[in-house]
């Protein structure tokens, strides 16, 4: 019985594949304001998700190696890197299918953290992260095909500043003795 809910899910999903285009999207990316960075000073971006009403997604540690767990994957542009990326804690979810199986999963709205830096050498200006969130959603009665959910959002890498050196009155070619 400790798989039974993650083979009903993969059954359920297996049946539907062939219809997963047409299938609704459970996830909406909600957005993101521009991050600004410098270069060797990383920043944090914070990807909201919303889940619709009715539904979950297993998280990103679902409890069970049969149900496919939420994954955030980015494909930053040259000169933008991402770092470690934070997933939230789920909640357990217990469904009468499997009562003695408690799933992790994401509900309403969740966040996902990442962290943003440019290169040294990057050049000042807008860039564009691209992305996608894979996550399977289920209801109380079933699991569908896995989906993925497409990510963007604008990095502002900042001009780099000189390091500014003390000012000794002394050494002016002004200074008056």
């Amino acid at each position: 019985m400790r798989s039974a809910l993650g083979l009903a899910c993969l059954l359920v999903a297996a049946a539907m594949a062939e219809t997963a285009p047409n299938m609704p999207s459970w996830v909406t990316p909600l957005p993101v304001a521009t991050i600004s960075v410098s270069s060797g000073k990383p920043a944090s971006v914070h990807l909201r998700f919303k889940v619709a009403e009715g539904y979950h997604i297993n998280s990103n540690q679902p409890g069970s190696e049969l149900l496919i767990p939420t994954k955030l994957q980015l494909n930053p542009p040259t000169d933008i890197g991402v770092g470690s990326i934070t997933y939230p804690k789920g909640h357990d979810l217990t469904l009468a299918i499997a009562p003695d199986q408690p799933l992790n999963v994401y509900t309403g709205e969740f966040v996902i953290t990442g962290k943003v830096s440019a290169t040294r050498t990057a050049t000042p200006g807008k860039y564009m992260v691209h992305g996608q969130l894979k996550y399977q959603a289920c209801n109380d009665r079933s699991c569908f095909p896995p989906k993925l959910a497409p990510v963007e959002f604008e990095v502002k890498v900042l001009k780099r500043t000189s390091t500014p050196t003390a000012h000794n009155p002394a050494q002016s070619p002004h200074a008056h003795p």
